[in-house]
């Protein structure tokens, strides 16, 4: 991977003089390449990566696998195209899985707004055939991150 790139995907927070630092480059080196990684499509967006649980307010989220019958024009395409227009869709993958074709990320207030998402928006897409929703409970690691708990195992303190 590219050395601006992989800052980057490690911590988007870097600033331009920070990485130019790191790298041996000019602050203008790397705005340039930033920019061109954008003006490309290759750098898509940055974001923070945030332990809900040690915020205020609910936060859910959960892993919606979809068996859908690919359309004879588009295949997968069409469907997905009116899934991830939702805002409540985080990420959206087509599978290789045996069990079901597309995988998609939720993100919402409660578990009662998830299933009603999935009941009243995503199951009665045309082509969906089922859906299988998986809520995550705890989240120990994501995106390279691991969430540390403030709250210690109760194993670790058993003498």
């Amino acid at each position: 991977m590219e050395p601006i790139l992989d800052l980057l995907s490690k911590n988007c927070l870097y600033s331009t003089k920070d990485m130019a630092a790191m790298l041996d480059m000019t602050e203008e080196e790397v705005e340039e390449k930033i920019n061109s990684y954008k003006e490309e499509g290759i750098l898509l967006g940055c974001q923070a990566i945030i332990d809900h649980d040690k915020t205020e307010g609910e936060h859910v989220c959960a892993f919606i696998e979809l068996k859908v019958n690919p359309q004879p024009d588009r295949g997968f395409d069409r469907i997905a195209e009116n899934i991830y227009r939702y805002p409540e869709v985080k990420s959206l993958y087509l599978m290789s899985s045996s069990g079901y074709d597309l995988l998609v990320t939720i993100e919402g207030s409660t578990m009662k707004e998830i299933a009603y998402f999935v009941a009243r928006k995503l199951a009665p897409i045309e082509g969906v055939v089922s859906t299988s929703t998986h809520f995550v409970l705890k989240k120990y690691k994501s995106k390279g991150i691991i969430h540390r708990s403030q709250l210690l195992d109760e194993r670790e303190n058993c003498n």
